[in-house]
């Protein structure tokens, strides 16, 4: 995330005060609503959701993040994580803090430490590592590019990956390369806070998660409509 007030102030030579903004790191928060969509499947219609909010100063932060899914009148998906991030260098954050998945059932806690920032060539990215109960580890990889077509209209393609050291059959997670999902989203800017999308979505499960999901006569690769909105407070 850029910080032209961090690097001003390094500029000028204020010492002591590096990624703090001086007499202007005042308090601050912000609300993100990433995706707020519904997909268009066969058999149902979910609406998915990613969101987070943060509260703190340049250098300092503490985070609330969830994403989920709600399908026939309930959530099958819920994830919920409090962190604190610390600014790194103007572009990177690490972030640690405590993971919980509400759903599905039974709920699971993990341990995350992580970072999130700019990549080059402007790629936004999420990076996290899981610590579990009974040994379990998993990663995950969030990477985002927002490309602009015209002053109100923005391209954005999506990846997100997930891996796991063990087998929790119980929550349908499997050992080794998880699950990869793929989106590209349409989004016209009516407001820089508010902006409608459509796109496509492509997720696939691999190994034993996919063989779990097949266990529960669910699809393990699924190609998705989705319609939603980006709202920024």
């Amino acid at each position: 995330m850029p910080r032209k007030i961090i690097v001003a102030m390094m500029m000028m030579g204020i010492s002591g005060m590096a990624f703090a903004g001086g007499m202007d790191d005042s308090l601050r928060y912000e609300v993100s609503i990433d995706q707020l969509e519904f997909r268009q499947t066969h058999g149902a219609n979910p609406l998915v959701w990613k969101a987070d909010a943060w509260i703190g100063k340049d250098l300092h932060k503490f985070l609330f993040k969830t994403e989920g899914e709600r399908a026939d009148g309930e959530i099958g998906e819920l994830e919920t994580q409090f962190l604190y991030s610390r600014a790194m260098t103007p572009s990177w954050d690490l972030q640690v803090g405590w993971r919980h998945d509400v759903k599905p059932k039974p709920t699971r806690d993990w341990l995350v430490i992580g970072f999130e920032g700019l990549a080059p060539y402007g790629i936004e990215t999420e990076t996290g590592l899981f610590i579990g109960e009974s040994g379990q580890l998993g990663f995950g990889l969030e990477a985002e590019y927002e490309y602009r077509l015209t002053q109100r209209l923005v391209l954005s393609p999506e990846i997100e990956v997930s891996l796991h050291g063990k087998d929790d059959e119980d929550t349908g997670i499997g050992s080794g390369f998880s699950d990869l999902e793929l989106g590209l989203r349409l989004g016209y800017e009516i407001q820089r806070e508010f902006v409608p999308y459509i796109g496509v979505n492509w997720t696939k499960m691999f190994g034993e998660t996919a063989d779990f999901a097949r266990d529960e006569g669910e699809d393990t690769n699924d190609i998705q409509i989705v319609t939603g909105i980006r709202v920024l407070f």
